[in-house]
C-alpha cells in the first residue's frame, strides 16, 4: 500500500543489534560496583591516614570527606544512568549530562562555602577529591579491560 506522500519506500525496519550479553543477566550495568566501592573504601583509609599524618585530624576528615564525595558521586551517577539505560538506551545521554551538570553544581557550591570558613582540611579535601576519582577511574578501567571486555567478546562468538 503506498503513502499518500509516496515515502513508504525509503522507510526500514532497523536492523537488530547482536546480542552482546545473556538474556537473564540484567546485572550487568551494575556488576562492576561492588569493586569500585571495595577499592573507593581502600582509598579512603589511604587518604585519611595520609591526611592525618600531613595536616593532623582535620586533615584526615578533609581527605576522608573528599574521597566519599567523589564515591558518592560515582555511585549515584552509575545507578542513575543504569536506571535510565534499562529503560531506554535513548535516556543514557540526557540523564548522564544531566547528572554531570547537577554533580557539579553541588560540588562546586559545596568548595565554595567550605573555601569561604578557612578550615584547615580545605586542601586536604581536594586532594581526596582526586584521590578518589583517580581510584574509582583506574578501578573502572581495569574492571572494563581484564573482566568485561572478554565477557563480551564471549558473548559476541556465539
Amino acid at each position: 500500500m503506498a503513502d499518500a506522500g509516496g515515502w513508504s519506500e525509503f522507510r526500514r525496519e532497523p536492523a537488530a543489534a547482536p546480542a552482546l550479553r545473556p538474556v537473564g543477566d540484567r546485572r550487568w550495568r551494575l556488576r562492576h560496583l561492588p569493586l569500585l566501592l571495595m577499592v573507593s573504601g581502600l582509598v579512603l583509609v589511604a587518604a585519611a591516614v595520609v591526611g592525618w599524618w600531613t595536616h593532623g585530624g582535620a586533615g584526615a576528615a578533609g581527605a576522608a570527606i573528599g574521597v566519599g564525595v567523589a564515591t558518592v558521586s560515582y555511585t549515584a551517577s552509575t545507578l542513575v544512568i543504569a536506571k535510565a539505560d534499562a529503560i531506554s538506551p535513548q535516556l543514557v545521554l540526557p540523564v548522564g549530562l544531566g547528572m554531570y551538570v547537577a554533580k557539579f553544581s553541588l560540588l562546586g557550591g559545596m568548595m565554595l562555602v567550605a573555601a569561604g570558613t578557612g578550615w584547615s582540611g580545605l586542601v586536604p579535601l581536594g586532594w581526596g577529591i582526586a584521590a578518589g576519582v583517580i581510584g574509582w577511574t583506574g578501578a573502572q578501567i581495569w574492571w572494563v579491560a581484564t573482566i568485561h571486555a572478554p565477557r563480551q567478546l564471549m558473548y559476541l562468538d556465539s
